[in-house]
């Protein structure tokens, strides 16, 4: 006997090719948006790109950028995070990898995680180097400084570091050690350079050894 198709499963499974075409078109756009603004922004600074500039780079429009990101401001806070996220996601894993192999030493697990940030800040110079020279949205380095203060925090965790000030302050130097060893790496012209000032900024850390106490 002949089946007869189920024209509610049908349209169901319709609405949903449907749904998932548009959002695969969507986080396109917004990733050719945002590939976009990173030349045009490292290009000619925050302050004298427009958005004219990046809708004509990314072969888009000027209401498809306010759709998807609001404005140039937010355009540039969105290529920030997602280069705070790619930070925070391979450091992660470069830990999580680390623990998978046994290693249970918060200072090696630490350092894991800060050669990670490093890589990355090598990868994304573009980006690093943009954020260096402070030419930002109004308001950026309010986000910029209470998202450093949640990375000093994560460090705190992952080294088992206590609350008393000599704690706090190993941590935050640390964590300082890291940011402006990633400056100096972005800033360097080939990545054997590049690869000698994270190894110098890893001695540092090692020659610091905040997990022994006087």
């Amino acid at each position: 006997m002949r089946e007869v198709a189920d024209p509610v499963a049908r349209k169901t499974s319709t609405r949903s090719s449907a749904n998932a075409w548009r959002w695969s078109r969507t986080a396109e756009t917004r990733r050719s948006m945002l590939l976009a603004a990173r030349e045009v922004f490292t290009e000619r600074g925050f302050a004298d790109a427009s958005v004219a500039d990046v809708v004509e780079r990314a072969g888009s429009s000027v209401g498809s950028l306010y759709h998807h990101f609001g404005g140039k401001a937010e355009l540039f806070l969105a290529l920030w995070e997602d280069h705070q996220i790619a930070h925070e996601e391979a450091a992660a894993a470069a830990v999580a990898a680390l623990r998978e192999a046994g290693e249970t030493n918060p200072l090696e697990l630490f350092i894991a995680g800060a050669q990670a940030f490093l890589e990355g800040s090598w990868q994304r110079r573009d980006v690093v180097r943009l954020l260096m020279d402070g030419d930002g949205p109004p308001g950026f380095e309010l986000v910029r400084r209470t998202r450093n203060r949640e990375w000093v925090r994560q460090n705190a965790v992952l080294l088992g570091a206590g609350t008393d000030p000599v704690d706090r302050v190993t941590v935050a130097v640390l964590t300082t050690v890291i940011g402006e060893a990633a400056r100096e790496v972005a800033a360097c012209e080939t990545k054997a350079e590049a690869d000698t000032v994270a190894a110098a900024a890893i001695r540092l850390i090692r020659r610091l050894d905040p997990l022994t106490r006087p």
